[in-house]
């Protein structure tokens, strides 16, 4: 059964909000017709990644409308699954709160929480998002009621999170915390370049030349851990100790050429709405002669607590532990041995 087609306004839909995250890797989009409203999660290419009803605006029908579904038109749900089954006025004034994360968002209408998508929606596996008026569980939402205990500490989490990163202060403030963790495990700084591209999240990297018998350069990332990474709830039980990370590498070569690891790197998660953790490999993303540490590589590997290494623990963000993952360089069979695992 075709349950939510497409975001496009396709079939006399009319889109009535846009908004997309501030990573630029997901769109809220907001579609209505006469009859019903529907938000959909979308990524940049309009693949339709979560979605829920919102409001019927006609007499609820006793079963789905498969008419309207193969239409392409946003569903009407059925009597048994809406608080309003004669229909209600059309949505008032909506707005967006997105998760720290981005993968995620919570939907208003007029102050009063409407909606949320979270990340793990999917309408593939039948688990859309959730919403104020719908009843119990259906092919199109589950009701925002039975899930607000869980869901609550996340919106309130997502709301104090955006009016801090907002306020003029936090980047200077959240940079010289990293900054000085790193003073005292790595010793003094030296260049610091920044790896943003004036997109968020906002990265630097920082470079750490020899000191005291240490005999090669560390570069880490900084501001990583500003934010917490999409979708490690998805994969490990207990995301605190895993959702925020910086990257470091050690390099005795030119500490620029190791530092495009970390450009390449530093924002990955949200822009791809992915995760980062120990073991993880990542392909280098150009052709393997262009490989920042030599054409015999062709991307890298991550590890937590990298023998030989500074002990980087110690650091903290929004009451969460930061991990540093070396990076080091691998080969093209190295990475296929990995996968083949």
């Amino acid at each position: 059964m075709a349950i939510f087609r497409s975001a496009s306004g396709e079939g006399g839909a009319e889109v009535v909000l846009a908004v997309g995250n501030p990573y630029g890797s997901r769109t809220l989009v907001i579609e209505r017709d006469e009859d019903s409203s529907v938000a959909y999660l979308c990524s940049p290419d309009g693949t339709v990644h979560g979605a829920v009803w919102l409001a019927n605006h006609r007499p609820a029908p006793a079963v789905v409308d498969l008419a309207r579904l193969n239409a392409g038109l946003p569903p009407l749900m059925p009597r048994a699954n809406t608080a309003h089954p004669d229909g209600r006025r059309p949505l008032g004034q909506l707005t967006a709160l997105w998760f720290e994360e981005g993968d995620g968002v919570a939907l208003y209408e007029d102050d009063d929480l409407l909606a949320v998508i979270p990340g793990w929606a999917d309408m593939s596996r039948g688990m859309p998002g959730y919403a104020r008026d719908a009843v119990g569980e259906s092919p199109f939402a589950w009701a925002l009621s039975e899930a607000l205990e869980g869901l609550r500490p996340r919106i309130a989490n997502a709301r104090s999170y955006w009016r801090w990163r907002h306020n003029e202060g936090s980047w200077p403030s959240f940079q010289q915390f990293v900054m000085g963790h790193l003073d005292r495990v790595l010793g003094p700084a030296g260049r610091y370049w920044d790896a943003s591209g004036e997109r968020l999240p906002t990265v630097g990297i920082t470079e750490r030349p020899p000191h005291e018998g240490r005999g090669y350069t560390v570069l880490s990332t900084v501001g990583m851990s500003c934010q917490r990474m999409p979708t490690v709830e998805q994969w490990i039980d207990k995301p605190g100790a895993y959702a925020r990370i910086e990257l470091a590498v050690a390099t005795r070569e030119d500490p620029r050429d190791a530092a495009l690891l970390l450009v390449w790197l530093a924002q990955y998660p949200w822009h791809s709405v992915t995760w980062l953790g120990h073991g993880h490999t990542a392909k280098w993303y150009h052709e393997p002669s262009t490989f920042p540490l030599g054409p015999r590589y062709s991307g890298v590997l991550m590890l937590a607590n990298a023998p030989h290494m500074p002990d980087m623990s110690g650091f903290a963000f929004g009451g969460e532990a930061v991990r540093w993952l070396w990076i080091s360089p691998v080969t093209t069979e190295a990475l296929e041995a990995q996968h083949a695992d």
